[in-house]
């Protein structure tokens, strides 16, 4: 090697060794966490804690003949995280063409907010004919709905009724309408 490479390398390893070390410890503790996301807050997201009122169609299958008619309902829901309770009141005008009858009903509701606009949920409830045969139901199903602005939701909905009462005949009804939620 020549005399001229020896300095040139003394003088490049010396430099390196001139600098300081630093320590973690010498300029302050070190924060391992990860940086926390502002919260955003969702003006489009849907308020399903609230009470209600609606219109809806009906169609009905009493002992193979089918009933066709509108109704209304009134209601309330409580909305916990994503799940969803509540209670509602309907009665409806029925007529297979030829009678015409009053039927009200009462029902429990519980489901899931499966997106913020979107409940799908089961209910649980009773029946009555306010007509002449008196039938009485026990009635079971469930349903969507869906919140398409900030205060009115589409809906439809399965409840088969239960015979209840002697003579009464199970039933089939569907429902299709719209609510308005205050």
């Amino acid at each position: 090697m020549t005399p001229l490479r020896i300095i040139a390398l003394s003088v490049a390893f010396g430099a390196l060794g001139a600098t300081g070390a630093l320590a973690a410890d010498a300029v302050g503790p070190v924060l391992n966490t990860a940086p926390q996301p502002l919260p955003v807050y969702n003006a489009d997201q849907f308020d399903w804690n609230r009470f209600y009122a609606g219109v809806f169609g009906v169609g009905q299958d009493l002992a193979g003949t089918w009933e066709y008619g509108a109704g209304v309902n009134v209601g309330v829901n409580v909305q916990h995280d994503f799940y969803l309770f509540g209670a509602e009141a309907a009665l409806l005008g029925l007529t297979d063409g030829t009678t015409a009858h009053a039927y009200g009903q009462v029902l429990g509701r519980a489901g899931l907010v499966v997106t913020d606009e979107a409940v799908i949920y089961g209910a649980l409830g009773y029946g009555a004919d306010f007509g002449a045969s008196g039938d009485q139901h026990i009635l079971a199903g469930g349903g969507l709905e869906y919140a398409v602005t900030e205060n009115v939701s589409v809906r439809g909905q399965y409840l088969h009724g239960f015979g209840a009462t002697a003579g009464s005949t199970d039933t089939n009804q569907v429902t299709i309408g719209l609510n308005y939620h205050f």
